[in-house]
């Protein structure tokens, strides 16, 4: 196998608490922390791990977003990835849209395997490697927990509902990471320095001809109820009654 193309996504830190802006319209994002989405970094070091191990020569990263995602390319780069990909987009795209970019760039970089994240933790989509299959005409194993290349096929541990579940499927192909597949490793400041000097690429949704595709409409958003103050009982008895005064036993 000679290329694994990996998508990220720029997405506020999961350590960072989520504010919603006073109008409704969004979330704050100025002065946030913003990180590479864990589901993405996942798949970032499972594609590494694969090149460390002699089974593919070239990881390339990719990703849809503005001018500061290059932050999150370049820390990729750190890691390990060889090439970096932005398609520059200053609004944010529906999952199809980015399936319909991820399938030009593997046209043009005519990978032999695909590997995003199941889901950005944003907006918990966790369609676009579904869409990117399709559109692709090729087999998918999502929600991976482990992952074998041999002789063309890739063999898939999955994580369903009913427990684990091995596929078989031939490639090239799409896979979506879950949680348990690895840990990412840790960037180091030398690997910083020298992904500064590792060729990050521009393009944008017009110049590789994609057109933006319908999606579901955010019209407005609210933080969650806060939660309720907790009641201290003294015993059993007591814990009963409050249940009753609730209307929950």
């Amino acid at each position: 196998m000679q290329k694994i193309l990996v998508g990220i996504k720029r997405v506020i830190d999961y350590n960072v608490r989520v504010r919603v802006k006073p109008d409704g319209s969004g979330v704050v994002t100025d002065g946030v922390k913003m990180s590479i989405n864990p589901f993405d970094e996942i798949a970032l070091e499972e594609a590494l791990r694969i090149k460390e191990r002699g089974e593919a020569s070239e990881v390339v990263v990719a990703s849809i977003g503005v001018s500061a995602t290059q932050q999150q390319l370049r820390t990729a780069l750190a890691m390990g990835a060889d090439r970096a990909i932005l398609v520059k987009e200053e609004d944010a795209v529906s999952p199809l849209t980015a399936a319909h970019v991820f399938l030009k760039l593997i046209e043009k970089e005519k990978a032999d395997l695909v590997i995003l994240g199941k889901q950005a933790i944003d907006d918990d989509n966790n369609q676009t490697g579904q869409m990117l299959a399709a559109l692709w005409a090729r087999p998918q194993a999502t929600f991976a927990s482990n992952v074998a290349l041999a002789d063309g096929k890739a063999t898939v541990t999955r994580e369903v509902d009913g427990g684990l579940e091995v596929i078989e499927v031939d490639l090239p192909a799409v896979i979506t990471t879950d949680l348990r597949l690895n840990e990412p490793r840790y960037v180091k400041l030398p690997d910083i320095m020298k992904a500064k000097r590792k060729p990050l690429e521009e393009t944008s949704t017009e110049e590789l001809g994609v057109a933006r595709t319908g999606g579901v409409e955010a019209i407005k958003y609210e933080p969650p109820e806060a939660r309720s103050r907790g009641v201290m009982v003294e015993d059993v008895d007591g814990l009963v009654q409050a249940l009753k005064d609730r209307g929950l036993f």
